[in-house]
């Protein structure tokens, strides 16, 4: 997942992503809104697709891209653990908590 969003396009797909929570976006929107051409916006959102973090439904002959919170929830839950927590390389209370 990691690897996946160490690129900046996709970095960017899954925050415009996380801001159209939870209704999603259609491609041609995600492309519109990034400048991003289509072939190349397919090819992230099949990677983000792959590793977990997007998640699509098809509505007729759309599909609707939405940013998958269990999953990102997830990876912050063991970013914050492995950090914060176990190896305490970062002091728990430096880390900012939106609640």
């Amino acid at each position: 997942m990691l690897a996946a969003m160490g690129a900046e396009p996709r970095l960017r797909i899954v925050r415009l992503l996380l801001a159209a929570h939870p209704h999603g976006m259609v491609v041609g929107e995600i492309a519109a809104e990034l400048g991003i051409a289509d072939s190349t916006l397919t090819h992230h959102l099949a990677t983000l697709r792959r590793v977990g973090l997007v998640t699509v439904r098809h509505e007729g002959t759309q599909r609707r891209h939405m940013a998958d919170i269990a999953a990102l929830a997830a990876l912050l839950g063991f970013l914050y653990a492995e950090c914060c927590t176990r190896n305490q390389a970062v002091d728990p209370r430096s880390v900012v908590c939106c609640r």
